[in-house]
């Protein structure tokens, strides 16, 4: 019996849990923030290598978040919550990816919900936004999600596969990237999608990954839930295929809540 590479490549995907703190902590209750939540998962004995952390500051305590992980070893990821889709010049307020590849920077968050919608970023400035944290090496987390409107309209997958087939145009297969599906109408509800909803909609990005990547980059490519994640609820989602991880928003700012988050594994039944 031949062996589904995706299926089987599931099992090699390090699961990522993503803590995005949007417009919240200065750099003084970030770096307390880090500190306890390093120490909760050393007590309660995770091993780092299992599940991958990544925390997401606001730019301005990045530096600070980074001087700490290098100087502690602590075995988190850094991300950003955005970056310019330009490199340099006069674009007041804007910071550029390769700013951040300097500050040891990983993971850059492109096209969350709140940024298509209040700074009203559309499929061009995401798919160019993707662009330039390639260039600069950093991994982007992709964004797609359709609003309670969209799924009425249109079903659950199609609007996010519309905006990640957009977001990747131009983008070689060999590409580092992360998705995230965060369907709009459960961001901060406290309604998350169920299990079964979440794993459809991550398949359908799976499938154009393969579609307009190809199959290697399906197969590897980390797919994120995000949405009313909770502890309570995070071993549903991760029991699925093809969930890999999530995005978790407001959850990520209370330290024990993340830490159960991350530790998944150890809930009853997963």
């Amino acid at each position: 019996m031949g062996v589904n590479p995706v299926t089987s490549a599931q099992n090699r995907r390090t699961p990522l849990i993503a803590g995005n703190w949007k417009m919240n902590l200065d750099h003084l209750q970030a770096v307390a923030t880090v500190q306890k939540l390093h120490w909760t998962l050393k007590d309660a004995g995770h091993e780092g290598d299992s599940v991958e952390v990544a925390v997401f500051p606001p730019f301005t305590d990045i530096r600070s978040v980074q001087t700490l992980i290098d100087a502690d070893k602590i075995p988190f990821a850094l991300g950003a919550q955005d970056l310019s889709a330009h490199d340099s010049g006069a674009y007041t307020g804007e910071v550029s990816g390769a700013f951040l590849s300097k500050l040891n920077v990983g993971y850059v968050i492109i096209g969350h919900s709140e940024r298509r919608e209040y700074h009203r970023e559309d499929d061009a400035v995401v798919n160019a936004k993707v662009k330039a944290a390639l260039k600069h090496g950093l991994v982007p987390v992709i964004c797609v999600g359709e609003t309670a409107e969209d799924l009425e309209k249109f079903g659950a997958s199609a609007v996010p596969a519309g905006q990640l087939e957009k977001a990747l145009e131009g983008v070689p297969a060999s590409a580092d990237i992360v998705v995230a599906y965060e369907p709009v109408w459960a961001i901060g509800s406290g309604q998350a999608a169920t299990p079964a909803q979440a794993q459809d909609v991550c398949a359908a990005l799976r499938g154009v990954l393969a579609k307009v990547l190809d199959e290697d980059a399906a197969a590897r490519t980390r797919v994120l839930y995000g949405g009313s994640v909770k502890s309570g609820n995070i071993a549903s989602f991760m029991r699925e295929p093809d969930v890999d991880g999530a995005l978790v928003g407001g959850a990520s700012l209370v330290v024990d809540e993340f830490a159960a988050i991350v530790r998944f594994q150890k809930h009853v039944g997963v």
